[in-house]
């Protein structure tokens, strides 16, 4: 996809588009925290590698457009992706496997300041049905639809073992839920309405090995 679509009156970027306007709002709201008013896409592109026309173009399918000599404003370039990439608005959200990872991602505070609410968790492990972290209930996967019509709940992060991922998946599914976030390194099928989001750290960890190596064997040339 090189062009922008509009749907419903809302703009559909290109997917690099899309996964590269998260690295500019992390960047331009360090700056905004340092009280630094404008920034260029000259300095955008010096601090995250990005090329500076990239990044304009990128900005450009808002609508956000610099002033010449000067640049963007820092203040209200953080809110305008804030809002377009909907990290203002609370998605309310179940984990499914309260093991070592869902624990480590229902602790984790960042995803609440990206828009992500984790209100409940889901495990089958008898020790951990009953207790809580950080405040959050972890329930018997059982109760997922219960919960589901409960707290109306319609996104499902995945962290599961890889053999109860699809049928963990299957569960979320059945009981409404409409978006999944994969965070097993299976690749769990699903009905064309459900989204499917993948990010398998093991499937990065052996990229960043081969690359090591790679660059290793380069090196001794």
């Amino acid at each position: 996809m090189s062009e922008e679509r509009n749907t419903g009156g809302r703009v559909m970027l290109p997917e690099p588009t899309l996964r590269r306007l998260p690295w500019y709002l992390a960047y331009v709201k360090m700056l905004d925290n340092q009280h630094i008013e404008y920034v260029s896409s000259t300095q955008i592109a010096k601090e995250i590698n990005v090329d500076a026309s990239q990044i304009a173009k990128d900005l450009s399918f808002l609508n956000i457009k610099g002033k010449t000599r000067i640049g963007y404003e820092v203040h209200s370039l953080v809110r305008e992706l804030v809002d377009f990439l909907g990290f203002k608005r609370k998605h309310n959200a179940f984990m499914i496997g309260a093991g070592s990872l869902g624990a480590a991602l229902m602790q984790d505070v960042g995803l609440s300041q990206y828009g992500l609410n984790i209100v409940a968790g889901f495990d089958i492990n008898p020790e951990l049905v009953g207790t809580s972290i950080c405040g959050i209930p972890v329930y018997s996967l059982d109760e997922l639809h219960r919960c589901q019509q409960q707290f109306n709940v319609s996104i499902a992060v995945l962290a599961v073992p890889v053999e109860h991922a699809q049928e963990a998946a299957n569960t979320a599914i059945e009981s409404g839920l409409k978006a999944i976030w994969n965070f097993t390194p299976y690749r769990i099928k699903a009905p064309s309405d459900i989204v499917i989001q993948n990010t398998s750290i093991y499937a990065h960890l052996a990229l960043m090995y081969y690359r090591m190596e790679e660059k290793k064997y380069m090196n001794k040339k």
